[in-house]
């Protein structure tokens, strides 16, 4: 398991203090950026050295309870599913007490970077994963 631990900034809330919507996806995202790079996969070696990239093809949320700007947050990513050419990430947003206060969970494709068609993930890649399940 993969854990960040984030404060929710001004920037993350909406008009009235609260949690936006859409940035529980940017903090599932950061520690997902966290995550990727403690295994020796980070974005920016990804991205200028690597021959695949790892487009998110799904996406959902569920909200649990408000978070307001000063809250702290843990973030806990695990693997729940690893394919053939995809893989699917789970996280738990919990506040400072430990009470799940939403989770994300996102599917990612291996994709060739050439011809972007669907590939198979690489071994290093796919055991890197399962470790943490």
């Amino acid at each position: 398991m993969f854990t960040l631990n984030i404060s929710i900034k001004l920037h993350d809330t909406d008009a009235a203090g609260l949690l936006f919507y859409a940035n529980q996806f940017r903090l599932a995202h950061d520690a997902y950026e966290g995550f990727m790079e403690e295994i020796g996969f980070g974005f920016a070696s990804i991205i200028k050295d690597s021959d695949f990239l790892l487009p998110i093809v799904h996406a959902e949320a569920d909200y649990k309870a408000e978070l307001s700007v000063g809250d702290r947050v843990t973030v806990r990513l695990t693997t729940e599913k690893v394919g053939d050419s995809s893989f699917t990430l789970a996280y738990e947003l919990l506040d400072a007490e430990g009470k799940p206060v939403g989770s994300v969970k996102t599917v990612h494709v291996c994709l060739d970077k050439v011809t972007r068609k669907k590939k198979a993930l690489s071994g290093d890649l796919r055991s890197a994963l399962e470790s943490n399940s």
